[in-house]
């Protein structure tokens, strides 16, 4: 029996510094809105066909509004066809974004790895941006995400 090829990207979803939002950036980044602007730009430039043939293995594995990562999988045959199509979206729920391609790989082990690291790191960044504002909610939110990576699968 074989396997699905897939290929699993992890992005990272640059927010536009020059739009006040003022806490509501988690309202943006969240699997549904990234999964919509992902597929409304594949349908924009590849049309029906393309969009049909790039869902069967398409789906948004993972995402975090702190550190605004994300995971996404793709076929194998459909991954450049994604890939473009994320470097295409302009905006996320109105807002202006940017996709930053920080690890392509073939497994999801491979991924995890990466993400993970990515994620730390970011995180450390971000307690340094927020400083004494950094509650413990946003602590414990960081642990789950961080445990989320560690139970990701196919």
């Amino acid at each position: 029996m074989v396997g699905f090829k897939n290929r699993y990207m992890t992005l990272e979803v640059i927010l536009d510094p020059n739009i006040e939002l003022a806490k509501k950036d988690h309202v943006i980044i969240t699997t549904y809105n990234v999964t919509k602007a992902i597929k409304d730009s594949i349908l924009v430039n590849f049309g029906e066909c393309g969009l049909a043939s790039s869902l069967g293995s398409f789906q948004v594995k993972y995402v975090n509004w702190i550190t605004r990562l994300c995971i996404i999988r793709a076929s194998r045959e459909d991954h450049q066809k994604v890939w473009s199509a994320i470097t295409m979206v302009r905006s996320i729920a109105g807002c202006p974004v940017i996709f930053n391609l920080l690890d392509l790989t073939g497994s999801i082990r491979a991924c995890k790895i990466a993400a993970f690291k990515c994620d730390e790191l970011k995180f450390e960044q971000y307690k340094l941006v927020v400083r004494s504002n950094l509650s413990a909610q946003d602590t414990q939110k960081m642990q789950f995400y961080l445990h989320k990576i560690k139970c990701l699968e196919h």
